[in-house]
């Protein structure tokens, strides 16, 4: 098996000179971003938001390459119409009840179904695709997977703020989320046919149109013959989003290769994940977490982030993702986007800054390094007026 696998990266649509959100959609930006980018940037639930996608990749040269890409091309189209993009779980300032939906049949349908929770939907995550042929082995990888999703969350935390306000969680992002239906970690699914019965019924009643429609932290695609994590946060750094992507790729060969780890997870078992996952959504990586791999009771998240990367360090040198791999115990020594945000708020507020000018600081490093490194080719339009 090749474990070939896509990335989705969300972004906020913001104003380039000042950073806020910009609640109606910029025709112009929009077309000129999916032109620059070869058709991989989208619309997205709000108009102020965009998703972009990379190919089906069987390396991560291909998949930095075309994240680069992607990133580039939104940097140029927004310096001709004056926006920008920033790559968070929530974005520090924005009022949700400010937005506008998209103009898209999908999207009319989500939100009649979800009415106000779909204009508070104003959240942005990272989400990566492993390959994963066999239906069967999805649904037992999904279930044994569990253990690990809130490790992953850790690593990738950066929504700290939520309207204006800190809210003393690193992932703000999924407290919010998790208000929809359909969210958080998938039941103990120990067949397909369990998976299949269960999406049946829903459709049969007319609760959903499709499966897509099963928002999940871990779920089966309905469109790719994948396994897909929507746990994370979207990472400002384009290196942590290879990261992210790197150590879900390794675990899911990791669980193909080894059926007998986790095999035995329970209903308590999975009720000690979502333990974990809520603790990592208030403290991030200074989570204390009841320990997913046994032995002594609890264990940092951190530490649960050490033991997860060398676990994985043989899938990575067969999969030639070490680099990548190695980049989250960079992480775990410099700290989330959540935790510099953090930084960056409490040295202005240090300096005597008031609240309002210390967000601006964090949107200000936002902007700043979700474009870090980027290579942007020559604009070939005037900026706009």
């Amino acid at each position: 098996m090749d474990y070939r696998f896509g990335i989705e990266e969300e972004f906020f649509v913001v104003c380039d000179r000042s950073g806020r959100i910009e609640a109606e959609a910029d025709e112009i930006f929009l077309e000129r971003a999916e032109q620059l980018s070869d058709g991989r940037v989208e619309r997205e639930l709000l108009q102020s938001q965009v998703e972009a996608a990379t190919s089906v990749c069987r390396d991560f040269e291909t998949a930095r390459s075309e994240l680069n890409l992607i990133r580039s091309a939104l940097a140029v189209a927004g310096a001709e119409t004056g926006r920008s993009v920033i790559a968070a779980g929530t974005h520090p300032t924005a009022r949700w009840a400010m937005q506008r939906s998209s103009d898209k049949l999908r999207y009319h349908a989500v939100v009649a179904e979800l009415q106000m929770l779909a204009q508070r939907n104003l959240v942005c995550g990272l989400h990566v695709h492993v390959e994963v042929h066999d239906p069967e082995l999805q649904i037992s990888v999904m279930r044994r997977a569990l253990p690990y999703l809130p490790i992953l969350l850790a690593l990738s935390t950066s929504s700290p703020f939520w309207q204006g306000r800190r809210t003393g969680f690193a992932s703000y992002r999924l407290t919010s989320y998790d208000e929809m239906p359909r969210t958080g970690l998938p039941p103990l699914f120990w067949s397909r046919a369990e998976y299949t019965n269960y999406v049946g019924m829903l459709q049969d009643a007319g609760f959903i149109e499709d499966p897509s429609y099963i928002w999940w932290a871990i779920r089966p695609s309905s469109k790719y013959p994948t396994l897909e994590l929507r746990i994370a946060d979207a990472c400002t750094s384009l290196d942590d989003a290879l990261a992210i992507a790197a150590v879900f790729r390794c675990l899911v060969r990791h669980l193909v290769e080894d059926r007998t780890l986790n095999a035995g997870i329970t209903s308590p078992g999975r009720a000690i994940v979502e333990e974990n996952k809520w603790r990592v959504q208030r403290f991030g990586l200074k989570a204390e977490l009841i320990n997913p791999f046994g032995g002594s009771i609890s264990i940092t998240a951190e530490d649960a982030a050490r033991r997860l990367v060398a676990m994985l360090e043989p899938d990575a040198a067969r999969l030639d993702c070490s680099r990548e791999l190695a980049r989250a115990r960079q992480i775990l020594s410099e700290g989330t986007s959540a935790d510099t945000q953090l930084s960056v708020y409490e040295h202005a507020i240090a300096d005597g800054a008031g609240e309002d000018e210390a967000l601006q600081c964090v949107l200000a490093w936002l902007q700043k390094e979700t474009h870090a490194g980027r290579k942007c080719p020559q604009s070939q339009r005037t900026p706009a007026e």
